[in-house]
């Protein structure tokens, strides 16, 4: 994996860059559909492909480890023979889920014993067997194992659990190293910076990952429930410290004025499930501000979803025939909410990227700000 440095804006942080994956290229900024269990949510893959014009996505290892099982993984050749999607995949090396399981998980030295939500059986999660799982699934980016601290914590809590979060990391690295990707083509471990909000913390964590030299790094255990400028305090922290001539990941995050916010201070990748999780539930991100198209006043509004964005989807069905689907419970409801809501994800990082190489982020970050919290 390489990472090109284009361009860095003079007034902020924000960057512009090349990632290079044996599966493609990634233009960054870039936003990463989530695909948990091997699928993003009512959206096909030509579609993400053809139509939201995503570079790469996310596999969650706790979801896909559960089910459908590495065993039918490897046997359909890796991830992306299964899926059918042949540009870069992320795996989430299942921390956050088993943070998620607090009643049913145990974390001690060795690893993380969990139940798991399906069926109620018991699994040892440790650093070695989550890389080994990741080479199973055959991701281009895999994640350290980590302990994702719950917000608010005390600051022995988020001490120790760092400090394990860093030995854990060596295992990974151990076992990154002793092992082989299976499908051909290369794999690359991304750290991941922890210490909650506590600045000496975050900044510890982030020169202990940084001197591990990886192909690039991950900033954990934000968007967990802190206030919005303690997310950008750490971020602005950590990416200060994590080397320059890598790319940086915020996972989980989060809104688009998160991700505006972020690129500003220096971070290059994006993923969270809340453009399609809100789809679903009728709130759309638009050019225009956010639209909760349940309400009655789209009854009658039959313009373009959103015109500002270049698809079929969001520019052929009108407001009003949306929220008639949500209203009769159809099942296209939930697919045209998700696909407007990644097509407007996806363009926002490209239009912040294209400000970036222009020179403008800076202006245009002061717009774009104001017009995606508008709620119309």
């Amino acid at each position: 994996m390489k990472f090109e440095l284009q361009a860095v804006c003079p007034d902020t942080g924000a960057r512009a860059g090349l990632l290079h994956t044996d599966h493609g290229v990634i233009e960054t900024p870039i936003f990463m559909p989530v695909g948990t269990a091997g699928s993003v949510k009512a959206v096909m893959q030509d579609q993400l492909l053809n139509d939201i014009k995503a570079e790469i996505i996310l596999g969650n290892t706790y979801h896909l480890y559960l089910r459908p099982g590495t065993d039918i993984i490897e046997a359909a050749g890796g991830l992306h023979k299964f899926n059918g999607w042949d540009k870069p995949i992320l795996t989430d090396s299942g921390g956050y889920q088993v943070f998620s399981l607090s009643g049913n998980r145990k974390l001690k030295e060795e690893g993380a014993m969990f139940q798991s939500h399906i069926d109620g059986s018991r699994h040892l999660f440790s650093p070695e067997r989550v890389m080994d799982i990741q080479r199973s699934i055959g991701a281009d980016i895999i994640m350290a194992f980590d302990e994702c601290t719950p917000y608010p914590c005390d600051y022995e809590y988020a001490r120790k659990s760092m400090e394990m979060t860093h030995r854990w990391l060596d295992r990974c690295v151990q076992r990154m190293g002793e092992t082989e990707p299976k499908y051909g083509y290369n794999q690359s471990l991304f750290p991941i910076v922890q210490g909650s909000t506590y600045r000496d913390l975050r900044k510890i964590s982030a020169e202990y990952i940084a001197s591990k030299g990886a192909d690039g790094n991950a900033i954990g255990g934000l968007s967990v429930g802190e206030p919005e400028q303690d997310m950008y305090e750490m971020a602005e922290l950590v990416c200060g410290i994590l080397p320059k001539d890598k790319p940086r990941y915020l996972m989980g995050v989060g809104t688009p004025w998160n991700i505006i916010e972020n690129i500003g201070l220096g971070v290059d990748m994006f993923d969270c499930v809340m453009p399609t999780r809100n789809g679903r539930n009728g709130m759309l991100f638009t050019s225009h501000g956010v639209v909760n198209i349940k309400n009655k006043k789209w009854e009658k509004d039959f313009s373009p979803i959103d015109a500002g964005i270049e698809n079929r989807f969001s520019n052929f069905y009108t407001k009003a025939y949306l929220r008639h689907l949500f209203q009769a419970k159809e099942i296209l409801a939930l697919q045209l909410a998700s696909l407007q809501n990644l097509s407007f994800y996806l363009h926002l990082v490209k239009e912040a990227r294209q400000h970036i190489l222009a020179g403008t982020f800076a202006s245009w970050k002061r717009t774009a700000l104001d017009i995606v919290k508008t709620r119309l």
